[in-house]
C-alpha cells in the first residue's frame, strides 16, 4: 500500500493551489470524463492483446482517474479515496452473503442472479432495471439490460426460440425495406440487433468480445485485399467489386490453410 498511498500523496501534490500543476488545476469532474472513458478502452485492448506489460500500464492509467476524481471530490467536501474503497468492500460484502455470511455453495450462474436481487430488495432499487447507466455505448447497455431481465425469470427458455424471433424480426424488416419506411427500417434494425444480444447471452457469448473478433476479421481481410492491389500498382476504388471479393475470398482460404 506505500505506492498506492504515494499516488495519492503526487495527485494532492499536483492539485496544490499555491504549487501545483497548473493543467491538472484547470480539470473537473466533467473535463476528466472523456478519459476515463479512453483509458478503460486501453485496459480492454490489452487484455485482448494478452499483454501482461502494456495491461499493467494501462491500469496504472485508470487507477489515477480514479484518485483525480476523488482528489476533487475531496477538494470540495463530498468524499475521498478512502470512502470510495469503502463504499466498494461494504458493497462485495453485502453481495457475497454465501462468502461472508452464512457459507453456502453456489454455482456462478446463482452468484449472479442473487447479486441483481440483492440489489433490487436490500439497496432500495425500485425497479429491476434501475441502475443501467444511460451513458452505456447501446449494445452494452442492451446486455445488461438483458441480463437483469433474465436475472428475474423473463428470458426465453432455449437459444432455438430467439432464433425464431431473429427470423420474424428479419421478415418485417424485409416489408419495411420493400415499402421504403426508412422509421420502421430503423426500429426493425433496433429489433434485431437487440434480440441477437439477447442470443448471445443464452449462449453464454459475449456480444461486445464477439462483435471485436469480427471486427478485427474484417480489419484483416480488407488490408489482405488492399495490399494485394496496390503491390500490382493499382488503386482499390478503380477496381470492381467483383475483383475485391474474389481476394477477399481469397483471404478466407489462405487464413484456413494457415498461410
Amino acid at each position: 500500500m506505500d505506492q498506492m498511498k504515494r499516488l495519492i500523496n503526487i495527485m494532492k501534490r499536483l492539485r496544490d493551489k499555491e504549487n501545483g500543476c497548473p493543467w491538472d488545476l484547470e480539470q473537473t469532474p466533467e473535463s476528466l470524463r472523456k478519459y476515463i472513458l479512453e483509458e478503460a478502452y486501453e485496459v480492454l485492448e490489452a487484455i485482448e492483446d494478452n499483454d501482461r506489460d502494456e495491461l499493467k500500464k494501462e491500469l496504472g492509467d485508470l487507477l489515477l482517474q480514479i484518485v483525480f476524481q476523488s482528489q476533487i471530490a475531496e477538494e470540495r467536501g463530498e468524499f475521498n479515496i478512502e470512502d470510495v474503497a469503502e463504499g466498494i468492500s461494504d458493497k462485495l460484502e453485502r453481495r457475497h452473503p454465501h462468502i461472508f455470511g452464512e457459507k453456502r455453495t453456489l454455482t456462478a450462474e446463482q452468484v449472479k442472479d442473487n447479486w441483481e436481487k440483492i440489489k433490487k430488495d436490500k439497496e432500495g432499487r425500485k425497479r429491476v432495471l434501475d441502475g443501467v447507466p444511460r451513458s452505456f455505448n447501446a449494445l452494452l447497455r442492451s446486455l445488461r439490460l438483458q441480463q437483469k431481465a433474465g436475472a428475474v425469470g423473463f428470458e426465453w427458455r432455449e437459444a432455438v426460440d430467439i432464433l425464431e424471433k431473429v427470423k420474424e424480426e428479419i421478415n418485417e424488416l424485409e416489408e419495411g425495406i420493400k415499402k421504403n419506411d426508412i422509421p420502421n427500417i430503423e426500429e426493425e434494425l433496433g429489433d434485431i440487433l437487440f434480440v441477437m444480444v439477447n442470443l448471445a447471452k443464452k449462449l453464454k457469448v459475449d456480444p461486445e468480445d464477439a462483435l471485436q473478433k469480427a471486427n478485427n476479421k474484417f480489419i484483416e481481410r480488407f488490408n489482405y485485399i488492399e495490399h494485394t492491389v496496390e503491390s500490382q500498382g493499382k488503386k482499390i476504388e478503380d477496381q470492381t467489386l467483383e475483383y475485391l471479393d474474389s481476394l477477399w475470398n481469397e483471404s478466407k482460404r489462405l487464413k484456413k490453410e494457415g498461410k
